[in-house]
């Protein structure tokens, strides 16, 4: 199983974190072959078999999922999270964001062109992901993650580490309407042929917030060039998502 981690929070001790390629799992067709998500239209059990497949990999007990809208909602699992039991999926609701002081429970993104951004604050022991398409920067799902981050644990923008997934790249973000989509105040992140540079975007708002610039790391791989590796909704349409997963603990 194929997984790519970030320089930077794998330097954490006791953070554990995976981007998973779409290699490795059981899904066929259009999906194949790790698929995690169970809404695009591939079979439900072969799906539980791939989530099944990270789990043991990643050697944890519990993965925590959202019901990812492109929305402003930002989530907390925490102990009353598991009051009828520790399960192996554990969906906590619709939102974009997910925090967590609990060890040993996976915080999954799925995506197929956008961000996952994880977090870690090595101090206050905090984790978040962070589902961002271009929606979720305009309704800066980042900065107020952040927020929620600060006012609920206490967190310092400045102690974060953070790292993007392979996501769209600014070689194929091409917004054909992006004067009714992207506000004018982040048109320079935008070339000749209006394609946005969305990580550039991300870095601003992780940067207007307080993270430290060498404290986020891009993975700098363009999930639309890179189909044979990941997933990717603008190049195929009907096709899988592929997950990032962090977690307090583990290997």
């Amino acid at each position: 199983m194929e997984t790519l981690r970030l320089s930077n929070l794998s330097a954490i001790e006791g953070v554990q974190h995976h981007i998973f390629s779409r290699h490795g799992g059981c899904s066929q067709g259009d999906y194949a072959s790790l698929n995690l998500s169970l809404s695009v239209g591939d079979d439900d059990g072969v799906v539980q078999q791939n989530r099944r497949m990270i789990m043991e990999h990643m050697q944890t007990t519990c993965l925590a999922f959202l019901n990812q809208v492109h929305g402003p909602q930002i989530l907390t699992v925490d102990q009353q999270s598991f009051s009828n039991g520790i399960p192996e999926s554990l969906y906590i609701g619709t939102g974009d964001a997910m925090i967590t002081d609990v060890p040993g429970v996976a915080l999954v993104v799925l995506v197929a062109d956008c961000q996952a951004v994880l977090m870690a604050d090595p101090v206050k022991r905090i984790i978040a992901n962070v589902h961002v398409g271009w929606r979720g920067n305009v309704n800066h799902i980042l900065c107020r993650t952040i927020t929620e981050m600060q006012g609920r644990f206490g967190c310092n923008p400045e102690d974060l580490q953070v790292g993007i997934s392979p996501s769209l790249g600014p070689c194929c973000a091409e917004f054909v309407k992006f004067t009714h989509e992207i506000p004018e105040r982040y048109w320079h992140h935008k070339d000749q042929q209006n394609r946005f540079d969305l990580w550039a975007l991300s870095r601003e708002q992780l940067q207007l917030k307080g993270v430290s610039p060498e404290n986020i790391h891009v993975s700098g791989i363009c999930t639309r060039c890179r189909t044979d590796n990941y997933f990717s909704y603008r190049a195929s349409k009907i096709t899988g998502r592929f997950g990032a997963a962090i977690q307090l603990g583990g290997p």
